[in-house]
C-alpha cells in the first residue's frame, strides 16, 4: 500500500478565532468568502506541557510508509466524567501522556469503544483519548435515551477536553463517528488540529432510507430477510419508526428481540466479505440493546440537527482545518454518495477510496489509509 500523498500548494495559517455556536449548535453560518484553492493551512497542536506547530509548504507530503496497525496496549488512566445530573461518561487515556492529543469518536451511536480502537495510533507519539458516548458501553446508565442528542455529545466533548487540559486535538472518526466529528468541529473549529473521518454519515434521510427502508436490501436481500420479517407486514412502510416502537416497548423481552434483529442487519453488512466475528457482536444483549436503542432513537429524531443537510451547509467553517477522508468504494452502510458530496464541498480535504473495502474500519485497505493518516499529522509536526 502506498503511503498517503498530500498534493497542497500554498500555505498559512489558519485564523484564530471563527463564530460561535449557539448552545444548541445549530445556528452555525457558513464563513463568506472562503477561497476555494486547494490549501493546507498551518495549525497547532497542545497538550500539557508540549506545543508543536505544522506549515508544510511543499508540493507534496510523504508520510511514513507505516500502514499496519499499531500493537495492543492498555489505558494508564480511565475514569468517568459526569456531564450531566444523569449522565457520566467513561473516558480512557492510553499513549504518551505527554503526546500530541487525538480523540477518538466511536460509530453506532450506541457501539462504545474497545481496545482495538488503540491501534490506529503510535502510542509513542500520541495521547490517545476515548471515551463511550452517553448510554454507550462503559458510560452510564446504560442504553439510556433520556439528555442523549448530538448536542449533547458535543458538548460532553468540550466537557472532556477541558477535563484533560487539552488546547487542540487531532480529531478521528468513523461512520456515525464521522458524522459527530463534523458535528463537533462546525461547532468549536479553534479546538480542532486535524480530522481523518471514515465511512462518511451525514444522517440525512437518502442515507437513512437507502439502508432502512430500500437500497442496500436489494444487495443483501438473505439478510435483509430477518430485519424485514421481524415487523408485521402492515408497518414496513417505516421500518425505522416500527422498530422505534419496540425498542421502546415496556417489556425487556420486546427490547431485546428488536436490538438483535436491528444490530445483526448491520453487523451482516459491515465487510465486504463475510466477518463471523463481526456477526458475533450480535450475540451480547448488552451490546444489542445500547446499539440498536441509541441508534434508533437518532435516526428517529434526524439527528437532532435542524435541516438534512446541515453538515454539507456548514462545511466552510472547517475547510481550513487539514482532514483526510477515507472511503470505501462497496460501504453499504454509508454509501459513497455521502462521501463524494462532503468531498465536492470540502475539496482541500484529501479524498482516499479504498478499492477493495467496504463499511468496517477493520478491512485490510481502510485500516491502511487510516494509521497511514494518522502517520501523515505525526511527521508534519515539528
Amino acid at each position: 500500500m502506498a503511503s498517503l500523498q498530500l498534493v497542497f500548494r500554498h500555505c498559512f495559517t489558519a485564523p484564530s478565532s471563527s463564530p460561535s455556536p449557539s448552545s444548541q449548535g445549530a445556528r452555525l453560518q457558513s464563513i463568506p468568502g472562503r477561497s476555494q484553492s486547494p490549501v493546507l493551512r498551518g495549525f497547532t497542536l497542545r497538550a500539557s506541557g508540549i506545543a508543536s506547530k505544522m506549515d508544510v509548504p511543499v508540493d507534496s507530503i510523504e508520510a511514513s510508509s507505516r500502514t499496519a496497525l499499531y500493537p495492543a496496549i492498555q489505558p494508564y488512566a480511565t475514569g468517568h466524567l459526569e456531564v450531566s445530573e444523569l449522565h457520566s461518561i467513561y473516558w480512557e487515556e492510553s499513549g504518551n501522556s505527554d503526546g500530541q492529543p487525538v480523540v477518538f469518536l466511536h460509530g453506532g451511536p450506541g457501539a462504545g469503544t474497545s481496545g482495538g480502537n488503540r491501534r490506529f495510533f503510535d502510542p509513542e507519539f500520541y495521547r490517545i483519548i476515548l471515551f463511550d458516548q452517553r448510554g454507550a458501553g462503559k458510560s452510564l446508565p446504560h442504553a439510556c435515551l433520556d439528555e442523549n442528542t448530538t448536542w449533547d455529545l458535543v458538548k460532553d466533548i468540550e466537557k472532556l477536553r477541558k477535563h484533560l487540559a487539552i488546547d487542540k486535538w487531532l480529531v478521528f472518526g468513523g461512520s456515525w463517528g464521522s458524522t459527530l466529528a463534523l458535528a463537533y468541529s462546525e461547532s468549536h473549529p479553534e479546538q480542532v488540529a486535524g480530522i481523518v473521518l471514515r465511512g462518511i454519515f451525514m444522517l440525512r434521510k437518502k442515507e437513512i432510507d437507502w439502508f432502512y427502508q430500500y437500497g442496500c436490501s436489494a444487495i443483501f436481500p438473505d439478510a435483509w430477510e430477518a430485519y424485514r420479517d421481524f415487523i408485521p407486514e402492515e408497518e414496513r412502510n417505516d421500518f425505522v419508526g416500527a422498530y422505534h416502537r419496540r425498542l421502546n416497548d415496556d417489556n425487556i423481552n420486546v427490547q431485546l428481540a428488536a436490538s438483535k434483529a436491528w444490530t445483526n442487519w448491520e453487523l451482516a453488512t459491515s465487510y465486504l466479505l463475510p466477518n463471523e466475528d463481526s456477526l458475533k457482536r450480535g450475540e451480547d444483549d448488552r451490546f444489542s440493546l445500547a446499539f440498536a436503542r441509541i441508534e434508533n432513537h437518532y435516526f428517529v429524531n434526524k439527528g437532532f440537527f435542524p435541516s438534512d443537510s446541515f453538515l454539507l451547509d456548514n462545511v466552510d467553517r472547517i475547510r481550513h482545518i487539514p482532514a483526510v477522508i477515507v472511503q470505501g468504494r462497496y460501504d453499504v452502510i454509508c454509501p459513497m454518495m455521502s462521501a463524494w458530496d462532503l468531498h465536492k464541498a470540502w475539496p482541500e480535504a484529501n479524498f482516499k477510496v479504498i478499492s477493495n473495502a467496504g463499511h468496517s474500519a477493520n478491512e485490510k485497505g481502510t485500516t491502511a489509509e487510516l494509521v497511514s493518516a494518522c502517520e501523515f499529522f505525526k511527521h508534519s509536526s515539528c
